[in-house]
């Protein structure tokens, strides 16, 4: 296959014109792989197709949210319906609470969730709604973790900071980050040695359980469980950021998965079935903080949105009927594309380990085993790149980064798997020779 792009080049020097670097979210300018930037005009299931007329398996997801495939019928239709009626109203609507009581049916640990527009939304939320709760100012997150662009959670972030190799933000005062403490992922000595020197003075500790944001990299054994006694000894609130997880692994998220409840737990991506949509929520004592019961302050026009209550009310409905037949799939054919893109490497004398979780995985270009920012960033990120291009130029689009999670939705076939793995060989192939 050789890749058309001249429609996808005109498109992107004509944005370059009109919008930063062209995009409006840096990762998808690939300045990390290299290459030409295809602009998407349409999907359909597991499939994308370009300007140019090219067709992907997609590995993104709209980084994430699709867990049911593009343009699922029953979504588009929920969505279609709610626009019929009018789109933004800026007043409550019925489908808030039908969406919020699914979530709620889902996380035993929470009483009341609030909707917002965006995962930063919910972060950043979630967070001074700990502070005010427990009078506290410190905040503990975690080094490759990424929790949005506010200011005081970009410092040592993943995602497209890592991409891009920015130290943190320009525009973000020291002052505005001086109470945020980044310790390394998977290290409990380092969080009772954080806990120790700032004793009853930390509102928080926000994590990813499983992180996706500078790759997959899954907790160690007991790591989890380590976070929340050392926060319930302190009275700190543990906040799980499932805004990738949630719904992804398992219909109740990540805490589901490892049976832990934090007190806080923020969402996104999935529970807007693809449109914009975060949300944050834990028990009533917490939550009725939030105004207008009390005085934590936070709002938004666009927050609960008839339309993307609609499209997230359409795909929960459908993932808690068929829970039992969607993940343990997801999960079977995630195994088996990890792995035989993995197996491929190894044949071909490429080195490289993976880590999955569910239907979220990362093959890194790095020494195994990778379980925190400093073994992710021991990746060659030229050779992904080099693999990157070569699977793009033969139908098959994963994230543009070393540093994000992929994902497989319930519209990808066995078909899709063995083609994508047969790809692989021949990229692995062609860096080799």
């Amino acid at each position: 296959m050789t890749r058309k792009i001249e429609q996808s080049r005109k498109l992107q020097r004509r944005a370059e014109q009109m919008i930063p670097g062209g995009v409006n979210s840096p990762v998808r300018a690939f300045r990390a792989v290299g290459g030409e930037p295809p602009f998407i005009v349409r999907g359909a299931g597991s499939h994308l197709w370009d300007a140019d007329g090219n067709e992907y398996i997609d590995y993104i997801g709209s980084w994430g949210p699709q867990i049911l495939g593009h343009a699922a019928p029953l979504v588009v239709d929920a969505i279609t319906n709610a626009a019929r009626n009018g789109t933004s109203f800026g007043a409550s609507t019925p489908a808030e609470a039908d969406l919020a009581e699914i979530v709620l049916s889902a996380f035993p640990h929470m009483q009341k969730v609030r909707f917002v527009s965006s995962g930063t939304e919910a972060t950043m939320s979630a967070i001074r709604l700990a502070r005010a709760y427990t009078k506290r100012k410190y905040i503990v997150k975690f080094e490759g973790c990424y929790h949005g662009h506010a200011d005081a959670l970009l410092v040592k972030a993943g995602s497209g900071v890592a991409t891009l190799g920015i130290p943190g933000s320009a525009g973000v005062p020291e002052e505005f980050t001086q109470f945020t403490l980044a310790l390394p992922f998977n290290d409990t000595d380092a969080l009772e040695q954080a806990f120790k020197k700032f004793r009853h003075q930390i509102a928080c500790v926000i994590v990813e359980p499983v992180v996706g944001n500078m790759g997959c990299v899954p907790p160690a054994r007991g790591y989890l469980e380590g976070l929340r006694a050392i926060t319930e000894r302190d009275k700190t609130l543990l906040i799980f950021d499932e805004v990738m997880t949630g719904f992804r692994l398992a219909f109740g998220g990540a805490q589901e998965l490892y049976a832990i409840h934090p007190d806080l737990t923020t969402m996104g991506k999935i529970i807007g079935g693809g449109l914009p949509v975060g949300a944050y929520g834990g028990p009533s004592e917490i939550m009725d903080l939030v105004a207008p019961l009390g005085p934590v302050y936070q709002a938004g026009t666009l927050s609960g949105n008839p339309l993307a209550m609609a499209a997230g009310l359409a795909t929960l409905r459908h993932l808690k009927e068929h829970k039992k037949e969607i993940y343990p799939r997801l999960d079977k054919l995630s195994g088996e594309l990890a792995a035989g893109v993995a197996l491929a490497a190894k044949e071909a004398g490429v080195p490289i380990c993976y880590n999955r979780v569910g239907s979220m995985f990362t093959w890194f270009f790095a020494p195994c085993p990778v379980t925190d920012w400093n073994s992710a960033a021991k990746s060659d990120t030229e050779a992904f790149g080099r693999f990157f291009r070569a699977m793009l130029e033969n139908g098959v689009y994963l994230p543009p980064s070393q540093f994000e999670a992929a994902f497989l939705s319930a519209a990808h076939t066995e078909e899709d798997i063995q083609q994508t793995i047969a790809t692989a060989k021949q990229a692995f192939a062609l860096a080799h020779a």
